[in-house]
């Protein structure tokens, strides 16, 4: 995986790009932006609910969260888990 190159690919589709770590637990519940929203899982476990689905992508694969739509994400592993994200421009 070539972080620089998924990065340059967010930036050229007008998504911005960063980094975020979570410790084993952590749950970001019920969250809505009015932007879509980039999100791809570079390790750990990660489990994503929105549209009344639960998905659990793997690494590197991109999951794209329509702007005002409910979700929860939870680290769904006994590490830490990293991810990407990215909000709309």
């Amino acid at each position: 995986m070539d972080t620089k190159q998924i990065e340059q690919s967010w930036v050229s589709r007008g998504f911005s790009f960063a980094v975020w770590t979570d410790p084993p637990g952590r749950v970001w519940e019920n969250y809505v932006h009015d932007t879509d929203e980039l999100l791809m899982l570079v390790e750990g476990e990660i489990e994503l609910q929105m549209q009344g689905r639960i998905l659990r992508p793997k690494p590197v694969e991109e999951i794209l969260i329509p702007a005002r739509t409910v979700h929860t994400v939870r680290n769904a592993g006994k590490t830490a888990n990293r991810w990407f994200y990215g909000y709309k421009k």
